[in-house]
């Protein structure tokens, strides 16, 4: 049985900084949480008026001073009190700032004038938990918080190894206080979040990043508080299917991810990770048989390979075991497709299951690519919609094929950009709003291309950028409304300049930035983001349209191309500055190859021949 930790630090009352009305409420309310709902076995509590607590060299008192916190943890994580499969919480409600390029957390007697020296580094903290010896360690962060007022500071840039870290605000933003709530606006949605159970439930952390991501904005907009935007950061990526709250995960779709997880690692003979997640199954499902015959076939491989008898493994080579009985089947995920009406009401909700392949791109950086089944479909718009460049409306049959989840993100990015070079440099860090899993932007044409080439060399599979048919066709995922929610989209739906509407739709929260990925609905394909945040680079050149007397448009779903190299190329899917007209699944755009701006992005395709081995 998994033990389940935490520490919970809120402060008020501090003693050089505008003092903060309910970090207190919310460290309480979270600590009230782990131990009464969800039964932690030790909850560690900071706060201004909080008890002595217990350390391993005796008590001590709870205010959350630096001298208190640091000396908790030098007693506390000097060795590892916990064990694989157990859980360590950490959550802090108070101030945070970036000083010098890091994060910090900022104790009860901070001095302003000495961050360095009086505040808590995040990573230093990171570095601590680590040392606890569990293997699932999530950090909920509630920093920079104001009620009305911001210092322009921000916080949030630093990734940190080996957690799942969940911020309240993205980067440069502030964490806002309603008094309305008696909370923060992150940990009333967090709290609420925690607590769904049912279909509804944000046991992993894929789920409930997608909860608060929604949830928070709504929040602030209705109390009338500037836009907040959470984020989370995971590292290894995996870990964004980890489950929080095993009591919680209910549903078959909420261990599927890790079975699939373990059973690619154990085929991969990483016996350690596939036994972790394997873990995490029986965590959640204490009777799941996959998971009790994966434990012991691990048990009797990892023998032996230290049997004395065994003959060593030579370097580079991989141990040939006995095939596994069972072979692992097609990898799926479960998501959620919503319909909406003219108005951007939602009035269907239902749940998906998609086949998708994961490619690995090293140091826990992963691709997920979902597959896309073949078939045929209306290209382009009717007429009273759209531009004539979205016209004559012609029937095009396209072949399956894999096409990423995302647009590619900016950790994906930086991993492919460490490649070798095929045909011209990368920049490891173009993009202008910096995030993990926010899209990588600044890319031209030729950039993207690059990126195919060298994951192609690396994978031994082929890797290009989408033709504007598969991508039309990969959007529209059967539909033939203008967006594939329906009649109209909101700023709930997507990311654009939602000062603007389409239809009869409503205004919303325009964010004046990209956000991370996958954080809103899916189409009933299983991709995200197909609206908004970023243009989508396409193989195609450009065309007036799809129609002329000397112009012979493809119906085989391969991408149109012309003689001259020098014309320019598609984009598809509009961006997070764009009016939701050009988010329409059938809207075309076009740029010079080189171009390289903060809107500007791209997702790949892969064969459908892809084979699980």
């Amino acid at each position: 049985m998994s033990k389940n930790w935490a520490i919970c630090i809120g402060i008020n009352k501090y003693y050089n900084l505008q003092p903060l009305q309910f970090a207190v409420q919310d460290a309480a309310s979270v600590r009230d949480f782990f131990l009464d709902e969800v039964e932690f076995e030790k909850v560690y509590y900071f706060a201004d008026d909080s008890p002595p607590i217990e350390t391993p060299q005796g008590e001590m008192r709870s205010l959350p001073t630096y001298a208190n916190l640091k000396r908790f943890f030098r007693e506390w994580f000097q060795s590892a009190s916990l064990s694989v499969g157990d859980n360590f919480w950490f959550f802090f409600a108070g101030h945070g700032e970036i000083h010098e390029e890091h994060d910090y957390l900022l104790p009860i007697d901070v001095d302003p004038g000495d961050i360095a020296g009086t505040a808590l580094r995040v990573s230093d903290i990171a570095d601590s938990l680590r040392n606890c010896g569990a293997d699932n360690t999530v950090l909920l962060v509630d920093a920079c918080r104001y009620r009305g007022q911001r210092n322009g500071q921000g916080f949030g840039i630093e990734a940190l190894r080996g957690m799942v870290t969940i911020y309240a605000c993205s980067p440069r933003q502030s964490s806002y206080e309603i008094e309305d709530l008696q909370h923060g606006a992150f940990t009333h949605a967090l709290l609420e979040g925690l607590r769904l159970q049912g279909a509804t439930n944000c046991a992993t952390v894929e789920r409930l990043d997608q909860y608060l991501c929604a949830q928070v904005p709504r929040l602030n907009a209705q109390y009338g508080m500037p836009s907040q935007m959470p984020y989370t950061s995971v590292e290894p990526s995996s870990k964004i299917h980890w489950i929080l709250i095993p009591q919680q995960a209910t549903r078959l779709q909420d261990v599927m991810p890790l079975k699939n997880y373990a059973y690619r690692a154990e085929h991969d003979d990483d016996l350690d990770l596939a036994q972790r997640f394997w873990v995490q199954v029986l965590a959640a499902s204490s009777a799941d048989q996959d998971a009790i015959d994966a434990i012991g076939r691990i048990a009797i491989k990892q023998a032996q390979m230290t049997s004395p008898s065994s003959p060593p493994a030579t370097a580079g080579s991989r141990r040939i075991e006995a095939p596994v009985s069972n072979p692992p089947p097609a990898p799926t995920f479960s998501f959620e497709v919503v319909t909406v009406d003219g108005k951007g009401e939602i009035t269907k909700r239902e749940q998906h299951n998609a086949e998708y392949r994961q490619e690995s791109l090293g140091n826990g950086v992963s691709l997920d690519l979902v597959m896309i089944p073949g078939g045929s479909f209306m290209m382009g718009s009717p007429n009273g919609q759209g531009d004539e460049d979205e016209r004559p409306q012609h029937t095009v049959t396209v072949k399956p094929f894999l096409m990423g989840k995302y647009p590619i993100t900016q950790a994906q990015w930086r991993a492919v950009a460490a490649l070798p070079k095929v045909q011209q440099d990368l920049k490891p860090a173009p993009s202008n709003f910096k995030g993990d899993n926010l899209p990588v932007e600044q890319v031209s044409w030729h950039d993207a291309v690059e990126f195919c080439q060298r994951l192609s060399k690396h994978t031994n599979r082929e890797y290009r950028l989408p033709s504007e048919a598969e991508w039309e066709y990969a959007c529209r995922a059967g539909t033939t409304t203008p967006f594939h929610f329906g009649e109209t989209l909101t700023a709930d739906l997507g990311n654009y300049n939602a000062n603007y509407t389409y239809g009869d739709g409503s205004k919303g929260d325009y964010r004046q930035k990209t956000t991370n990925v996958g954080i809103f609905s899916a189409n009933a394909f299983g991709l995200y983001d197909m609206h908004g945040n970023v243009w989508e680079w396409c193989q195609d050149h450009w065309h007036n349209n799809y129609g002329g007397l000397f112009k012979k448009v493809p119906t085989d779903g391969s991408a149109w191309l012309s003689a001259d190299e020098d014309a320019a190329r598609l984009l598809r899917g509009g961006s997070w500055r764009s009016n939701p007209d050009y988010c329409r699944s059938g809207d075309r755009s076009r740029y010079a190859r080189d171009l390289r701006v903060n809107n500007l992005g791209f997702r790949v395709v892969c064969a459908a021949s892809w084979t699980l081995a």
